[in-house]
């Protein structure tokens, strides 16, 4: 397969893209060099988990190098097929919280609705590859319509997240009709959706979707950056587009060792993200998804990279390090321990020097 735009007249189409995804061990090999061994331990993968990889991304690969960052997270490892013992089906716990399919309720105020099963690209880090990927297929109108009756009857929900598998790899028509059923609800106030199409499939990011989400504001979108490779001249032109369009944009990571857990590639990454203005939201710890032991890091490797960064880079660029907990106990923030010590005379702190400050409290009032 040829991987340059300069090569393929349709390089910039993506559904072209789309429907060139990458899908079989002798189609990898054609695009990066691959023993006989390594293509047995990637058909041994794909029994268990699909591989998608879009053109566009998988030519972000140094074929020479199997540690590199973008391959780790497109490519099959053998790794996936171990057995951890910490290992759950479904680690978020979202079926419990499901009231009615398709549709997850934990928090009071907020929803999240999983519309497609479908993305460009297969994560292999991936927390819901216990149904994503399995068929390219959208969520169907009944099922919709049942979700859409579930949201209306619900008043205190008044926010949205638009997931799946990733939404804006369906048609802009069907994403309209999605979007514009939800913001005929009164009571709904904000539309996110999540999506790793500017890192992955960046040349979705076209007018037609652009100005079809402008005619239902408020929206957000979170995108997912994992590593500084990904930022390149079109993941940038899709980001600053969707910004210039008037839809704020952030990013959600996750921590995955051999990719971006250090301080330094972090770091770069943040910065990057922030000077194309992409709001670092949520570094997430690896969930225990089936197969992804291999990523894992511990979480004191998380909180030391958060402190380090701490005063290094400014408070905008710092995203909030969470571990949304197993079993469906939704997003916990993980920090550095600041405050030393706490009374009801003052409360002893730490600054990201290690110096210590004293803060009073409050006296109480005499009578």
């Amino acid at each position: 397969m040829t991987l340059s735009a300069s090569q393929c007249p349709k390089w910039n189409d993506w559904k072209w893209q789309f429907a060139h995804r990458i899908q079989t061990a002798d189609a990898l090999s054609q695009v990066i060099p691959l023993t006989e061994a390594e293509k047995e331990d990637i058909n041994r993968c794909l029994s268990h988990f699909r591989m998608a990889i879009s053109p566009y991304y998988a030519s972000l690969i140094h074929p020479e190098d199997p540690q590199d960052p973008i391959r780790m997270q497109s490519v099959p490892m053998i790794e996936e097929t171990f057995d951890c013992s910490n290992d759950l089906e479904d680690p978020l716990g979202e079926e419990s919280d499901s009231p009615v399919p398709h549709l997850v309720h934990r928090y009071p105020d907020r929803v999240l609705l999983l519309v497609t099963l479908q993305c460009a690209m297969y994560c292999r880090h991936c927390t819901r590859r216990r149904a994503v990927g399995e068929e390219d297929r959208v969520i169907s109108e009944k099922a919709f319509q049942n979700a859409l009756s579930y949201i209306r009857d619900h008043p205190a929900i008044r926010d949205v997240l638009i997931s799946g598998g990733d939404p804006l790899t369906m048609s802009t028509i069907k994403l309209e009709h999605i979007i514009s059923s939800l913001r005929a609800i009164p009571h709904v106030e904000i539309i996110r959706i999540g999506t790793r199409v500017p890192v992955v499939l960046p040349m979705r990011i076209d007018d037609e979707l652009l100005t079809m989400l402008k005619r239902y504001q408020p929206i957000w979108i979170n995108t997912h950056f994992n590593h500084p490779r990904e930022i390149t001249p079109d993941s940038q032109r899709a980001c600053e587009a969707i910004v210039d369009a008037g839809i704020p944009l952030g990013n959600q990571s996750v921590l995955l060792k051999g990719v971006n857990d250090n301080v330094d590639t972090m770091k770069t990454l943040l910065l990057k993200l922030v000077k194309m203005r992409v709001r670092p939201y949520y570094l997430y710890q690896c969930d225990l998804s089936r197969g992804i032991s291999h990523f894992r890091t511990t979480v004191d490797q998380g909180i030391d990279i958060m402190h380090s960064l701490q005063g290094n880079i400014s408070g905008y660029a710092l995203p909030r390090y969470v571990i949304d907990a197993p079993g469906g106990g939704g997003k916990i923030p993980i920090v550095y321990p600041y405050v030393i010590s706490k009374d009801d005379k003052e409360v002893v702190m730490e600054n990201y020097l290690g110096k210590r400050y004293r803060y009073p409290q409050p006296k109480p009032e005499k009578a």
